[in-house]
């Protein structure tokens, strides 16, 4: 059965300085999938993410997220959506646990910390200041924060930048976990193997447009039904593998 979509964009704009950084960009994410948007530095990603986050106005087209106009209602949309950006801010002197109540409290929820905290493997950092965890820590952390107010849309801004091999496969991981628990996730990533694993769908764009939208699979087989071609050693394992198998897929805390 096909997916009914829960965000549409249609002919999206954003200008600054009279150029347009999103040039009437459009697209839709069924519901229970993770798509994502791939692109060179510059390319209009995170611009994209930010205006259907309500973070920055839209300037033209239209965007809706289950059914509500971002434009025109971002306070609901704000409601029903969680946001990692690509640098989180957190407080200082609250713990993780605190902090989880803080937040929770924003939406006028009741927060399981501890569910939360379990869902990302910080069961022991409960006590702990932001400062003190490591960067993978950091980045579970930051998931954790998002899903206090149970959204139904997940935006995730290069989530696994700068993560060593360990923390960056826990952390996808984790988005798959979230993804079969209903949540729509879109994401943004420079990492080609990390989209390719992850994505249900993406779609890829270069200066402020959308090139072409497909599954990784389809792509691929696209690309080599044009005849493209490269020397390739078919290896089991790669040395990523390696790393992993030698020192463990434990995450190191």
């Amino acid at each position: 059965m096909e997916l009914e979509p829960i965000i549409k964009v249609d002919k999206l704009v954003k200008t600054y300085d009279g150029n347009n950084v999103v040039d009437g960009v459009s697209f839709e994410v069924k519901k229970g999938e993770i798509f994502g948007i791939l692109g060179p530095n510059g390319a209009g990603k995170t611009t994209t993410l930010e205006m259907l986050e309500a973070l920055r106005p839209i300037d033209g087209g239209v965007a809706t997220i289950d059914g509500i106009d971002v434009a025109k209602k971002p306070k609901d949309i704000k409601n029903i959506i969680g946001i990692q950006l690509q640098s989180t801010a957190f407080y200082d002197k609250l713990t993780l646990r605190e902090q989880l109540k803080m937040f929770g409290s924003l939406y006028g929820r009741t927060v399981d910390t501890e569910a939360l905290l379990a869902k990302v493997q910080l069961t022991e950092k409960a006590k702990n200041y932001v400062e003190q965890l490591s960067g993978g820590q950091k980045q579970r952390f930051a998931i954790a924060s998002t899903l206090v107010n149970n959204p139904k849309v997940l935006f995730l801004d290069e989530p696994t930048t700068g993560l060593d091999p360990q923390a960056r496969r826990n952390l996808w991981d984790l988005i798959k976990e979230i993804r079969d628990e209903g949540i729509t996730i879109l994401l943004t990533t420079h990492y080609m193997d990390e989209a390719e694993l992850l994505c249900d769908r993406l779609a890829i764009m270069d200066s402020g447009k959308i090139i072409t939208i497909d599954t990784p699979h389809n792509l691929i087989q696209q690309l080599l039904a044009r005849g493209f071609k490269k020397e390739q050693v078919v290896e089991q394992a790669n040395l990523e593998d390696v790393f992993i198998d030698l020192t463990g897929k434990a995450i190191r805390d």
